[in-house]
């Protein structure tokens, strides 16, 4: 007697439709995080930390999150000067190069920075130079994980 492998292919549909329905309801991917850490100034006196998060709108790839700039050089007697803002962060691909706003208490700093290496564990290092209104413009290290 000869089978017609109909059902095979019903369990092959079935399957393939659940697999399908399991990514529909899953939604889109999950926005990647990236660790930034870096030094700013002349000695590398201001320690930067921030912990940044893609935007997935267009096709540009940027990332944004909170800043922090805590001063590590001579400390006043209530402990380290701190800056909050936030951090708008954008790299390119093929030229190694790295854009950053950093929106630090009601100033828009700019930094512009290349590719200096890869770690081991993965972290780029970008040098260049961070310029803010009315001020000279500072050498800057960012590190992005």
């Amino acid at each position: 007697m000869r089978r017609s492998g109909t059902g095979a292919r019903t369990t092959g549909t079935a399957a393939l439709c659940a697999c399908l329905w399991a990514a529909a309801l899953a939604g889109p991917a999950a926005a990647q995080t990236r660790a930034v850490t870096g030094q700013a100034g002349v000695l590398g006196e201001w320690e930067l930390t921030s912990t940044v998060t893609e935007n997935t709108s267009g096709q540009e790839r940027s990332w944004t999150g909170p800043l922090l700039l805590k001063h590590v050089g001579f400390c006043g007697p209530d402990g380290p000067e701190e800056k909050t803002g936030t951090l708008r962060l954008r790299l390119s691909g093929p030229t190694n190069e790295i854009t950053a706003i950093l929106l630090i208490e009601g100033a828009e700093c700019a930094f512009q920075g290349r590719r200096e290496g890869t770690s081991h564990t993965g972290i780029t290092s970008h040098t260049g130079i961070m310029t803010c209104p009315d001020r000279r413009g500072v050498p800057m290290l960012l590190s992005v994980e």
